[in-house]
């Protein structure tokens, strides 16, 4: 795509905007936020928010420190989005799995390139909308008619990320997705998750099985896990806490890769995995959802202070 076809339209022309510039960054387009209370950036390649800073506050969001800004190329931090499919299409439900066509996990959405649609500035937030047409364009991986409309709106209290799924197609549109925030901490082995106690969950490393979690989420090296819960979260880390809200979502994943699969990972220092955790709103496993034609479903989690 060239360079102007990136650029939004004349009736969003950025001499309209006080706070959000257009920004160059590594070798990728992106809105950069610098509002008196907060800053963001969010990339048009996978609709991707990297940066979510209050003012005089550290970054809520964990990045890697050998994050690859280049085309086609997913970014690791921030939040990912997984879209049409979350994980491995081989562990998806028959209905989600037999309209994708390869191997590769978490869906396209994460690499595609995304449409400006709206900026909406005030004194007080900044919301930023993109689009993304699922059409005949990505026919070699996935089979279907959809598009994903993302807002984020950011303020002083907090982060808010709506993702809306429109089914433009004639068929049922069965697809699984998930917002893969990934948050910073000090020190995993003293941060936990708060919220999921009692709640059943699926151990990808115990091979598929159900377990129920009793209390809070502890981190004891390498941890995938798909609970089966869209309730209110708390994260504690040592330098405070942080509250996650959800809807449209009835499962939630909590991961961190360890020592042995960070050293593995690309784009990830081999002692990063001490300093992040994955906590992710989803519709995963049994909670993928079905679209009738013209149908819509929004999955949107809020970040925001304890």
């Amino acid at each position: 795509m060239s360079e102007s076809s990136n650029r939004p339209p004349l009736s969003l022309s950025p001499g309209q905007w006080s706070f959000t510039r257009w920004k160059t960054i590594g070798q990728l387009e992106a809105l950069d936020v610098h509002h008196p209370l907060f800053k963001a950036t969010v990339f048009l390649q996978g609709a991707h928010l990297t940066h979510f800073v209050p003012r005089d506050e550290a970054d809520w969001l964990f990045l890697s420190d050998t994050a690859r800004l280049e085309p086609g190329r997913a970014i690791r931090g921030g939040i990912p989005i997984c879209w049409p499919w979350f994980g491995d299409p081989a562990r998806n439900a028959p209905e989600v799995r037999k309209r994708i066509h390869t191997d590769s996990a978490h869906g396209f959405a994460r690499t595609a390139l995304w449409k400006l649609e709206d900026v909406r500035e005030s004194a007080h937030e900044v919301e930023i909308s993109l689009s993304l047409d699922a059409n005949e364009d990505f026919a070699e991986v996935w089979t279907g008619h959809a598009i994903a409309l993302i807002t984020f709106s950011f303020s002083i209290r907090g982060c808010q990320v709506a993702l809306t799924t429109t089914n433009l197609g004639s068929d049922p549109l069965a697809f699984s997705q998930a917002l893969h925030s990934y948050f910073p901490t000090s020190d995993i082995s003293r941060s936990r998750v708060l919220g999921l106690g009692s709640s059943n969950y699926i151990d990808t490393l115990r091979n598929w099985e159900y377990f129920s979690q009793e209390g809070p989420v502890y981190f004891e090296g390498e941890t995938d896990r798909i609970y089966e819960s869209g309730e209110p979260l708390t994260i504690i880390t040592p330098a405070g806490s942080r509250k996650l809200k959800s809807v449209g979502s009835d499962s939630t994943v909590v991961w961190n890769p360890g020592p042995d699969k960070a050293a593995r990972l690309s784009d990830f220092p081999d002692y990063a995995w001490k300093n992040m955790l994955c906590v992710e709103t989803a519709n995963a496993t049994g909670d993928y959802r079905v679209l009738y034609e013209g149908q819509s479903h929004t999955l949107g989690v809020l970040i925001g202070r304890s």
